[in-house]
């Protein structure tokens, strides 16, 4: 079979990055000397790279995430309290696997949203579902939901995500409508789903977020008592940007690692 045509076959039958691979070495006179069977095996790395970049590029444009963050670039410098072993152990994504949750708590600017962020693109790599929202949103949206009729529909959607985040909760206390979705949403993760959770405020005045003694119970007994924590402390790092720009040298990824 002639090349072009092969390698028109080969994008017909959905292996566009098969058929370019194919292509580059068979214009490559370097390539000749290599098995057929190495050579069938690089084709087919290329069309599983492809394929693999593309679905990890579908989950965090479904993922929504806030910052562009890594968990290879967060700042350990700064003295606020984050621990480099529990970090870097949240990052293999066993937390996910066993369905636990994270719960981030700390002052504003201190870098909540920027670790949520990282261990979500990385829960993106490791292949799992990830959704991000900012509490007032999530509740917004959910609020729009019950008023158009699609209540049902959304928090199934949320229950079939393996990750969901919900980043900046409080300091307004949940009215009644939202303390019902909360619980729901919690309760539907259970053994099912993990949730990450920053707040500016302790996990101990939760209940007062809450607002509701028998559901406060009821919602923190779901996550607290299944939650990894990072409780961090210290001026924002935001200040601390504007006042010391970084110096020349640094790399772009660190510079970004300074959380908003």
């Amino acid at each position: 079979m002639l090349t072009h045509p092969l390698a028109e076959r080969l994008r017909t039958l959905g292996m566009a990055a098969m058929a370019e691979a194919f292509l580059e070495m068979q214009a490559n006179a370097t390539d000749a000397d290599i098995t057929r069977e190495d050579w069938l095996g690089l084709l087919v790395d290329r069309e599983a790279t492809a394929r693999d970049n593309k679905r990890l590029g579908r989950r965090l444009r479904q993922a929504r995430l806030r910052q562009n963050a890594v968990i290879e670039d967060p700042d350990f410098r700064t003295p606020r309290g984050l621990d480099r072993a529990l970090f870097q152990k949240l990052g293999g994504c066993e937390w996910i696997r066993r369905s636990q949750h994270l719960v981030i708590t700390g002052p504003t600017g201190v870098g909540k949203s920027w670790l949520a962020c990282a261990l979500g693109h990385k829960a993106c790599r490791e292949g799992f579902s990830v959704l991000y929202r900012r509490a007032p949103r999530l509740f917004a949206e959910l609020g729009t939901a019950r008023g158009e009729g699609r209540l049902s529909r959304m928090l199934t959607t949320l229950e079939h995500t393996r990750l969901l985040i919900i980043d900046d909760w409080g300091p307004e206390p949940l009215t009644t409508e939202q303390r019902r979705d909360l619980l729901e949403i919690v309760d539907d993760r259970y053994e099912k789903g993990s949730l990450l959770v920053t707040s500016q405020i302790p996990v101990g005045r939760w209940h007062e977020l809450v607002g509701d003694p028998t559901l406060g119970d009821a919602i923190l007994d779901r996550v607290v008592h299944r939650a990894h924590r990072i409780e961090l402390n210290g001026p924002s790092l935001r200040k601390r940007q504007a006042v010391n720009p970084p110096g020349e040298g640094e790399s772009a990824s660190l510079t970004n690692s300074r959380e908003r």
